[in-house]
């Protein structure tokens, strides 16, 4: 897209249609090339544009719109298949929840992005067998099966990313965009979602002071149409309005960084004092490991915010020594799980941690190789945001060898 704003920057027409198609992503590439384009009229007529921040909310095209309206509702058809058919919850939620909406995000960023055919084709085939092996494994609770259905949504979330980078999905930018994408829609739907919970509280009030009892019929179908709503409208509204977050996101991830940081530290001390540890306690050792990928994530998400702009010592200097600490945390963690196998032997579930350790551990090596670098050399941050994105297809890969290799090796009991 830089190129091709770059090119037609004196072509009104071109630009306009470029611009409607993905104007998130129209912004975000012409704030990259502007400070080569500074001497032209029409690039200084679109920056005022660009950057003019109005206060008043768009909702997209009218076909934006009802893209999204549409798939909000097949949405909430398929979150209620199990009241609709009569079939288990317990079968159908685990295996089928992250499709009930991640494919409609592919879908929304396939039509905008004009995604290839053969793309299109090959995320179809993807999603088609990954529904019809998760929905062919027993009925019967396993850690084979729960394995599973923890590593599916990462295949579907980062098909989303395939389809949000439109047909150049090596393009780094674009993937830093689409973790930058992610940060922003989690903050919109978690206020979507509080004013949809006050919004619910005052309707059981209103109908508890009459008597009647909406508690069955709310559940079964203004909740499973609600909650898979409130993310595809996000995407929307994140899309249409990026001056909406994109000054909230920020915020979020410099107050919480440090403070993440300081929590570890003192949570590593009291794990000393405290006779807790994750060599003997698995629930700590699931405790701990979920910590972890809750402090990546929260680095993913501080680097791409900050990918674009130029050096913050203090800001680096602090993700820096979060990821050291936490590459401390990995390495607890994967050698309580190392000698958990060496006292008990292989399971499904220790092999699935020990690969997913040992990648997050490597993961990590190289953030903070980067983000060193970064602040002792000066680099722009953009190569530690380029260290985080080249490996996302890694997960891509170990989440498919889980899904589809472990009960080859483990079987399916």
């Amino acid at each position: 897209m830089q190129q091709g704003i770059k090119n037609h920057i004196d072509d009104p027409a071109y630009l306009e249609n470029l611009y409607r198609k993905n104007k998130s992503g129209f912004k975000t590439a012409f704030t990259a090339v502007y400070p080569e384009m500074t001497d032209s009229i029409t690039a200084k007529i679109w920056h005022e544009r660009l950057t003019y921040e109005s206060n008043s909310i768009s909702w997209g095209s009218k076909n934006d719109f009802l893209f999204v309206a549409i798939s909000a509702f097949l949405a909430g058809m398929i979150a209620r298949i199990p009241f609709t058919f009569s079939v288990s919850e317990d079968f159908f939620y685990p295996r089928n929840i992250a499709f009930i909406v991640f494919p409609f995000l592919t879908a929304f960023f396939a039509w905008r992005n004009q995604l290839a055919p053969k793309t299109i084709a090959i995320i179809t085939a993807i999603s088609v067998a990954c529904l019809i092996y998760i929905n062919s494994l027993p009925d019967k609770e396993t850690d084979i099966l729960i394995l599973a259905c923890l590593h599916l949504p990462v295949m579907l979330w980062i098909l989303i990313g395939v389809a949000f980078t439109g047909n150049e999905p090596n393009n780094l930018t674009k993937r830093l965009d689409f973790l930058r994408f992610n940060g922003d829609v989690i903050v919109m739907s978690v206020l979507l979602g509080i004013a949809a919970g006050i919004l619910s509280g005052i309707t059981f009030g209103l109908f508890a002071l009459i008597d009647i009892n909406i508690e069955k019929f709310f559940q079964e179908n203004l909740v499973v149409f609600g909650l898979p709503a409130i993310p595809i409208l996000a995407t929307l509204l994140t899309q249409t309005n990026p001056q909406l977050v994109n000054k909230v996101s920020p915020i979020i991830a410099k107050l919480f960084s440090p403070a993440v940081l300081i929590m570890l530290v003192i949570y590593l001390g009291a794990i000393v004092f405290s006779g807790k540890n994750p060599y003997t306690d698995r629930d700590f050792l699931l405790i701990f490991n979920a910590l972890l990928i809750g402090v990546m994530a929260l680095i993913f998400f501080s680097v791409a915010e900050s990918a674009e702009k130029k050096k913050n010592s203090t800001g680096f200097w602090i993700l820096f020594l979060l990821s050291i600490v936490t590459i401390i945390v990995n390495g607890v963690a994967l050698s309580a799980i190392l000698f958990r196998i060496a006292e008990w032997g292989f399971t499904p579930n220790r092999m699935a941690v020990l690969g997913s350790n040992m990648l997050m551990l490597i993961h990590l090596l190289m953030i903070a190789a980067k983000l060193y670098k970064t602040v002792k050399n000066a680099n722009e941050s953009i190569e530690v945001g380029k260290a985080i994105v080249r490996y996302i297809p890694i997960y891509f890969i170990w989440a498919a060898f889980v899904l589809f290799i472990f009960p080859l090796i483990f079987g399916f009991e």
